[in-house]
């Protein structure tokens, strides 16, 4: 869904741009019209996208992508889905499902349906898809999980649209005011790769509500202000053109995972930032980067923890567990064996039915921790993500890596990535914090020999998804 943008150029900071693949070439693909990537668009709504695609320090816009919403679906999008009794209405639709095939006359009660994981979904897809889906409001989504094979995914238009009037309503309840500001972006969702889609979009219905306020902006009537999607790597978007376009949208919220977050601390970036508030997901936020991100910016940092499959499942604003979201999902939590953990920590399984097209039940996440209560709600304690992983003593002891997390964080770390080998031996690469005093952790805890390597930055430890822990065999 891309339209021509300007031309690949050589970055002046890293010399010359890397060959592109197909879909990161800007005017690759053209999927739509303007009229039905942007339904409603507004004269002065248009105005304003032109004027951000066409800003001198814009970064490279490889898509034209939008979100497809007509008033009504608008309306739809913004209104929580009705959670009263959701649980047995949707493992009827599950039921149904031609993945069950065979098996309907046994499912019953959610503890009779088989627990299933990425996999089945990589072998069929199509199977978890109901035969009565409205399939034109599906979009493809992909998901590369934490082994980087890509998982492509029918998402639903409205259900993708839904995740922002939650965040509201999540900011809202830690006291943020976010209101419209058209002389801002509404949102800017970043990232920090060597190639990654980048777009602009208005945002439907985006409109101030009663008693708020607007922040001296008189609102925004015709409700479409903007949000984008960007790269913040220098080798894409040099650093030098980044200030000058952030500070001329300075955008309200920021959006990203851990290692794109913590680009917006280097100075020159930080200094034209004034965000209302900060999300962060898809990887372990520590609570040096979070310390860092609130004490910079003076604002709440939300981690909220979903998988694309799942949609969102919990969120924290502080170091404490991630409280379940009172929405369409429930989470259960499993051994190695399948069975029930009680209060033990085990995998993570969640049921979810908010995408109408991807209705699942019982879905192994790959991500453990224990169940716990906070504030009368269910709540995930110990979150590690996607592998559990246990490292080895020198005495042949097991050891959690949440021990290993607990002494990293006291040093300081923002991020790292820790390896053990055969030989017992660990390679550790970190960023931020005291490397000596976590040298002599990681030491004390395995009693086996540490290469400790200290990084500049959590990027620095790799794009995507780098593995926090790996033992090898």
């Amino acid at each position: 869904m891309s339209d021509a943008g300007r031309g690949p150029s050589a970055d002046s900071e890293s010399g010359p741009a890397d060959v592109l693949l197909p879909h990161y070439v800007p005017g690759s693909t053209v999927a739509l019209s303007d009229a039905e990537r942007w339904p409603g668009l507004t004269a002065t709504a248009r105005t304003r996208l032109e004027a951000v695609l066409a800003h001198p320090a814009a970064p490279l816009w490889r898509h034209r992508v939008g979100h497809r919403l007509d008033a009504a679906a608008v309306e739809r999008a913004r209104a929580e889905l009705p959670v009263d009794n959701w649980l047995p209405a949707h493992l009827e639709v599950v039921r149904e499902l031609p993945a069950y095939r065979g098996l309907r006359g046994r499912l019953h009660a959610l503890d009779d349906f088989p627990l299933i994981s990425r996999a089945e979904l990589a072998a069929d897809i199509g199977g978890f898809v109901p035969r009565d889906a409205d399939l034109s409001r599906l979009v493809q989504g992909s998901s590369s999980g934490s082994t980087g094979a890509a998982l492509r995914l029918p998402d639903d238009v409205e259900d993708v649209a839904r995740t922002f009037w939650l965040v509201r309503r999540l900011l809202a309840g830690l006291g943020v005011d976010w209101q419209p500001d058209p002389r801002r972006l509404a949102l800017a969702l970043v990232v920090h790769q060597r190639q990654a889609f980048t777009y602009v979009s208005p945002v439907p219905g985006f409109t101030a509500e009663r008693g708020g306020g607007s922040g001296g902006s008189g609102g925004d009537a015709d409700g479409q202000t903007l949000m984008a999607r960007l790269n913040l790597d220098p080798r894409d978007w040099p650093t030098a053109d980044r200030v000058v376009f952030l500070r001329g949208h300075d955008p309200q919220l920021i959006s990203g995972n851990p290692s794109s977050l913590a680009t917006l601390l280097e100075p020159e970036t930080a200094a034209v930032l004034h965000p209302l508030a900060i999300v962060s997901g898809a990887l372990h936020l520590t609570p040096a980067l979070r310390a860092a991100l609130e004490s910079r910016f003076a604002v709440p940092v939300l981690d909220l923890y979903g998988l694309h499959e799942t949609r969102p499942i919990a969120w924290r604003a502080d170091d404490g567990p991630f409280r379940v979201l009172d929405t369409r999902v429930l989470v259960e939590t499993v051994d190695a064996a399948g069975r029930p953990a009680g209060d033990a920590r085990g995998e993570l399984v969640v049921t979810a039915g908010s995408n109408p097209l991807l209705p699942l039940a019982r879905y192994r996440t790959g991500d453990h921790g224990r169940l716990v209560e906070r504030d009368g709600r269910p709540a995930i304690a110990d979150l590690e993500g996607r592998e559990h992983v246990e490292f080895v003593t020198a005495g042949g002891h097991a050891i959690n890596t949440v021990d290993l997390t607990q002494y990293l964080q006291d040093a300081g770390a923002l991020a790292w990535s820790l390896v053990q080998r055969a030989d017992g031996t660990v390679r550790a690469r970190i960023a931020g914090g005291d490397a000596d005093r976590a040298t002599r952790r990681i030491r004390a805890l395995l009693g086996q020999p540490v290469e400790l390597e200290a990084v500049a930055r959590p990027i620095d430890l790799g794009e995507g998804k780098p593995r926090r822990f790996l033992r090898e065999s």
